[in-house]
């Protein structure tokens, strides 16, 4: 990444992490955990950052569930690029694990198909976003406490 775009999206600070975590829940090759951490550097309150990286992760993550959830497969692999093999083994790991499996919706790779999953298989609303919601806040909240630690650790 170039270091004029890096510079823009830490200054935007906040809304920026919002809306990078937003676009790392969807099928966009982006990771949102770089700027986490710059901003810990840049001493963002912990606690603010974790809940707004993962408001903006458990959106794009709810986005993916409405499109599985309200449109065609074909149309919905095919817009999303999401492999069929990608897609069958989210599918099959659901079936296995059921609606738990959620929680990994972070992961990267089998998250989206994951999410994707879990609109096709009419996984319900409030079940869906609190078992995402807490997977993506427990991974933010790692990210961020490790950020910490070691920022304090190169301050101090």
């Amino acid at each position: 990444m170039p270091d004029a775009i890096y510079e823009l999206l830490v200054q935007w600070g906040l809304p920026a992490l919002f809306g990078i975590s937003f676009l790392a829940a969807t099928i966009l090759p982006v990771a949102s955990e770089w700027l986490l951490v710059a901003l810990i550097a840049a001493n963002a309150s912990l606690p603010i950052a974790i809940a707004i990286a993962t408001a903006g992760n458990t959106l794009g993550a709810i986005t993916t569930w409405s499109i599985g959830m309200w449109g065609e497969t074909r149309a919905v692999t095919g817009w999303l690029r999401i492999r069929e093999s990608d897609r069958l083994r989210a599918q099959r790991w659901y079936r296995r694990w059921g609606s738990w499996s959620l929680l990994l919706a972070w992961v990267p790779v089998v998250g989206d198909p994951l999410c994707l999953a879990g609109g096709l298989l009419k996984v319900p609303f409030w079940r869906f976003t609190l078992l995402t919601a807490t997977g993506k806040a427990a991974r933010y909240s790692a990210v961020a406490w490790v950020a910490h630690g070691l920022v304090g650790g190169i301050a101090g």
